[in-house]
Order: C-alpha cells, then sequence, then structure tokens
C-alpha cells in the first residue's frame, strides 16, 4: 500500500471514529469492504444512511466534513419531520429550533418535540408562522409551553391552511376544559368518536403511534385534562357504560398495572423492584431478585442483569449495592 492509500485510510478510520455507534453499525451492515477505503471522500453508502438517522446523528455527521454538512444542509427530505428528543431535547432553544425547521423552507410536515423544556410560546410560533402546512404538532411535556400559547399556535395554523390533523399536549401545564373545547373546535374533532386508550398498548408504544387526533381528555375523576385510560379486562368494560362504577380514569385517580393495563387495588399489588405498579397475576409470572424475591416490569426488564450460565437467576440493583456496601465494609 503506498503512501497515498494509508493516508486515506487513515482518514476513513478517523471519520469513522468520529460517528455515533448508530451510524457506524448502518454503514457497516451494507458490507463494502475495501471500497468504503480507496478515497479520502465520503462513501455513497453515507448518503444513502441519511433518510435513515435521527436529528442528533444528522447534527454530529455533518460535523465529519463540508462535503457530509452541505449534503445534510441542502437536502430538503430530511428536514420535512423534525423529531427532536434526548440528548438534543434538554439543550435545543427557540434559536436553534428555528434554524432547523428553516431548512424545510416553509414545508415542515411534523413537529415533535419530547421534553424540550426551553422552547417558549413565541419561539413556537414563529416556527409555526413560517411553516403553515404542519399536520402534526407533538409538544408532550414542553414545560415553557403555556395552554394559551398553544391555542395561539393552533388557531394560527387551522386558520392558515386547516392541514393540521395530529396535536399531542401530554404534561402541558394547567390545560383546562375550555382549551379542549377550542382545540376539538379547530381540529374538527368529535369527542365521541376517539378511541379509548389502554395503557398496556400506550406503554409499550410511544405517543407517535396513538390514531386520536388529540391524546388528552378530562379525566371522569378528577376533570383534569390528562391522558385518560380504559381498563382492557373484560369485566370492567361492562362498567364503563355506568359512569359511577367505571374504572376509566387519568393514573393519578386510578392505578394501573405496567404488565396488563389493567386497574388494581392497593391491596392486589406486589412488590417490584423498579417500584412499578403491578397486580398480583402478573407478579408471579416475572422472574425475580434471587435476594429479595422482587421483579422488574416488563418496562424496566433491560435492568436485569443475569447471573453466570451456571447459576439461575438474577440480583437487583438494589441488592447489588447493598452487597458491594457489605463487602467493601471493614470486618
Amino acid at each position: 500500500m503506498d503512501v497515498s492509500q494509508t493516508e486515506n485510510t487513515k482518514n476513513h478510520q478517523i471519520t469513522m471514529l468520529s460517528l455515533p455507534q448508530s451510524i457506524q453499525d448502518k454503514l457497516s451492515g451494507l458490507k463494502l469492504g475495501k471500497e468504503l477505503i480507496k478515497t479520502s471522500q465520503p462513501h455513497e453508502a453515507m448518503f444513502l444512511v441519511l433518510t435513515c438517522l435521527n436529528l442528533f446523528e444528522l447534527l454530529t455527521l455533518s460535523r465529519v466534513c463540508r462535503l457530509l454538512k452541505d449534503a445534510i444542509d441542502d437536502d430538503i427530505l430530511l428536514w420535512l419531520d423534525i423529531v427532536v428528543e434526548s440528548p438534543l431535547n434538554m439543550r435545543i432553544n427557540d434559536d436553534k429550533l428555528l434554524k432547523f425547521t428553516s431548512k424545510a423552507q416553509g414545508r415542515l410536515r411534523s413537529l415533535i418535540l419530547m421534553n424540550c423544556v426551553r422552547i417558549t410560546d413565541d419561539g413556537l410560533h414563529k416556527i409555526i408562522e413560517n411553516n403553515p402546512h404542519l399536520e402534526k404538532l407533538y409538544i408532550p411535556s414542553c414545560t415553557q409551553l403555556t395552554p394559551d400559547g398553544v391555542v395561539r399556535v393552533v388557531k394560527s395554523l387551522t386558520d392558515q391552511s386547516n392541514k393540521l390533523k395530529f396535536l399531542r399536549l401530554e404534561n402541558v401545564h394547567n390545560l383546562t376544559e375550555e382549551h379542549l373545547q377550542i382545540f376539538h373546535s379547530c381540529l374538527k374533532i368529535n369527542p365521541e368518536e376517539q378511541k379509548p386508550k389502554v395503557y398496556l398498548s400506550y406503554g409499550l408504544f410511544p405517543a407517535l403511534s396513538d390514531t386520536n387526533a388529540i391524546d388528552v381528555e378530562v379525566c371522569p375523576k378528577c376533570k383534569d385534562v390528562k391522558l385518560v385510560f380504559e381498563c382492557p379486562r373484560e369485566t370492567c368494560r361492562s362498567k364503563n357504560k355506568r359512569p359511577l362504577q367505571a374504572c376509566k380514569g387519568c393514573l393519578l385517580c386510578i392505578p394501573r398495572c405496567e404488565g396488563c393495563g389493567g386497574c388494581v387495588d392497593v391491596d392486589e399489588t406486589g412488590e417490584t423492584a423498579c417500584l412499578d405498579v403491578v397486580c398480583l397475576d402478573c407478579w408471579l409470572q416475572l422472574p425475580k431478585c434471587n435476594l429479595c424475591n422482587k421483579p422488574y416490569c416488563h418496562r424496566h426488564a433491560d435492568n436485569i442483569q443475569w447471573s453466570p450460565p451456571y447459576s439461575s437467576g438474577f440480583v437487583c440493583d438494589t441488592c447489588s449495592a447493598e452487597m458491594e456496601q457489605w463487602l467493601a465494609s471493614p470486618c
């Protein structure tokens, strides 16, 4: 291998190492072999994976070289559906979001802001003014947004193009039934046609998969505007026809099992290592910690550190920490 080839190989290795692991995995799956290191310029395959990357990965890749940056900035298709999630959600502000959305050149179709705590009413309204054809607006847990600010944004969208079809407002504080009625009117929604939500399916799949136009409704128990779930159990479905006995409500009013999504009473739950609510039927089916006999629910199953092959079961994080502390203490 001559000097130029060696230099190209080094450049490629530096480029690859500067990419997030998720991007490296996508490229390695293409099985390009030595073709990837024949030139110091990015391989064509790197342009093919752009549509598969999230916002954080796109921004990281754009810092690798000028050619990739220009390709990402100039491809309008990459910016029509913007999803801001971890780790960007805690850092992005109005100015940065306005810069990203401007790359859609007024054709933004969906804006999904997951827990973006620095986005304000004025910042969101500026973006909406520049992108009147927005079809999806998801702003769950964007704590600086106010109900009146969201109403102004929704009215602006529906007055300009009337293309807004989906609105997600989970954990937008101080929403009232009056605000909800305005949203229903703007989106031309009949609340009676909204499909009931079951906590099990909502917990396993993100809010993106919810087919209802609006995710929140008035809780029949506390009258607050929140996510409201119905019980999947057949014995409880008949109760929903009788409002006084119905087990339909928000999670604060009616605790639900993380395993099956059914309603549970305080004396019908099993203790878990993750402190989540699990009914006794689901508790019996979950693997337990070898020391405290507490399971993890399905949502926290990734926390399980299984014992070596020659033994069975696992030790939960709490017991593991207590063991380490005991071993480290002087005799």
